[in-house]
C-alpha cells in the first residue's frame, strides 16, 4: 500500500469522537454542491484537516461564498447549508 506525500494532516478526530480523513471530502471537480458536500468542506477547515487557502483553491470557491457557509454553520449548525433553509437562516 502507497501513501501520497501531502502537507497537512492525513486524518482529524471531531469532537462527537468520529474520524474525518481527506478521503471524507468532495472530488475536486464537484459542481454540485449539496448540504453534505458544503458541510464536509467546512468541517475540514474548521478542525484544520485542510487549509482555507487549500479548500478555495482546491474547490474554486470565492472568499464569500466560503465565508457564508462558515457563518450560517456558526449561527445555524450544517442544517442552514440547505437550499431550502434559505429563507429560515439567511433572513437579513
Amino acid at each position: 500500500m502507497y501513501l501520497r506525500k501531502i502537507e497537512g494532516r492525513r486524518a482529524v478526530t471531531l469532537p462527537d469522537g468520529s474520524t474525518m480523513t481527506r478521503a471524507d471530502l468532495p472530488d475536486k471537480t464537484t459542481s454540485r454542491w449539496v448540504a453534505s458536500r458544503k458541510a464536509a468542506v467546512v468541517r475540514a477547515v474548521m478542525h484544520g484537516l485542510i487549509t482555507r487557502t487549500e479548500a478555495l483553491e482546491t474547490y474554486d470557491l470565492s472568499e464569500e461564498e466560503m465565508a457564508a457557509w462558515e457563518a450560517a454553520v456558526t449561527a445555524h449548525g450544517e442544517v442552514a447549508l440547505k437550499a431550502t433553509a434559505l429563507q429560515r437562516y439567511r433572513q437579513p
